[in-house]
């Protein structure tokens, strides 16, 4: 090796579009970390963050589908992987990416109308909506749709508007399980199924995050 010689890391069109859609994915990553912290810090109002991590996401799945095709020179099989080869210490981004939604939806913020009153206009909306977003996801698994981009969406919709009422720690649980249900469908592969044991465990899960649910609902409007 000529030490006087520029040296290229790579020598063919295919390695170029590995390394900058690399360089693309670990800008990505470090920018997610950033986010993070920031909507932490509330430095970012919720709406923007939304909107932004959403973005982020959607640009890193798509990214290491790039990255994991067989014609590639580089292989990895999931961003966790392509962090660590890396050595990227973000673990806010991490976590995000792990669970593939936005900190907005994985903590389901409710507005403060809607906890106090179901009855009112608000309440009923987040009611009827969540309700909704239940039974499309339990009628999805009945139907032994397993694929994970027929169910993350839908769990995502369900997290979104699902959020436990009264501090019940039954209801916290219950709600934790369908996050652990989330990272699961985020760390398959596009081609890649729950088997018929997940799904009846998920189906499970579900139907007792709603009977719970539903269950603080009716105790709530009775005091």
């Amino acid at each position: 090796m000529n030490v006087f010689e520029e040296q290229k890391l790579y020598h063919t069109s295919q390695e170029r579009e590995d390394y900058d859609n690399m360089a693309t994915l670990f800008s990505l990553v470090t920018t997610l970390e950033f986010l993070e912290r920031a909507y932490v810090r509330g430095a970012v109002a919720e709406e923007e963050y939304t909107a932004q991590c959403t973005r982020l996401l959607a640009q890193s799945k798509t990214l290491i589908k790039l990255i994991t095709t067989a014609s590639t020179t580089a292989h990895f099989d999931s961003v966790e992987a392509f962090m660590r080869h890396y050595h990227m210490d973000h673990p806010a981004a991490a976590h995000r990416l792990a669970l593939g939604v936005p900190a907005t939806v994985e903590h389901a913020p409710i507005e403060a109308s809607a906890l106090a009153a179901p009855t009112s206009a608000a309440g009923a909306q987040r009611v009827a909506e969540t309700t909704q977003n239940f039974i499309t996801l339990m009628d999805a698994l009945k139907l032994q749709m397993r694929a994970k981009d027929q169910l993350h969406p839908l769990l995502s919709d369900v997290l979104r508007t699902y959020a436990p009422r009264g501090g019940r720690d039954g209801d916290d649980d219950a709600r934790a399980k369908l996050l652990e249900w989330l990272i699961l469908l985020n760390r398959l592969s596009a081609s890649e199924e729950l088997d018929e044991a997940q799904s009846r465990e998920m189906l499970f899960d579900i139907e007792h995050a709603y009977t719970s649910w539903f269950q603080s609902l009716s105790s709530q409007g009775q005091t």
